[in-house]
């Protein structure tokens, strides 16, 4: 079971990466599918070292723009822990770092409860009213 999953995860990102090298010849195009693991590490190099999660401090020096840029960056990179999770999960192996999920998720409450903040803060109710919904739809 463990060699038919990973032959079929391996050969699904082989597909996808001769598609994609056959559609674009000279310029060099990554599979989309790939966005979703995180690349391979020589299993002899030392453990990585993860930052800390963002703090609100922090996030209400940013603006409008660059919380919508981050929550998508860290949108990304928690649907990339979750994959790998479950994939490894699925193959009763180990998550290596479980500690980086949890530091995703706070630093996304915290864009919330930030642009939250700035919501209330803001002296058109209907505008308010209008980031709240959008804010809460995240």
């Amino acid at each position: 079971m463990f060699l038919s999953r990973f032959l079929g995860r391996t050969a699904l990102l082989a597909a996808a990466k001769s598609e994609s090298s056959a559609a674009a010849a000279s310029a060099v195009t990554l599979n989309p599918l790939e966005q979703f693991f995180e690349a391979d590490r020589n299993p002899n190099d030392e453990k990585p070292v993860y930052g800390r999660s963002w703090k609100a401090p922090e996030l209400r020096l940013k603006s409008w723009d660059d919380l919508h840029k981050l929550w998508y960056v860290l949108l990304k990179e928690k649907n990339m822990l979750m994959t790998q999770r479950q994939m490894l999960h699925a193959q009763n192996l180990r998550f290596p770092n479980p500690e980086r999920i949890p530091k995703v998720r706070k630093s996304m409450c915290r864009i919330k409860q930030v642009l939250t903040e700035r919501a209330i803060e803001d002296p058109d109710p209907r505008r308010s009213a209008e980031m709240k919904r959008m804010i809460n739809a995240l």
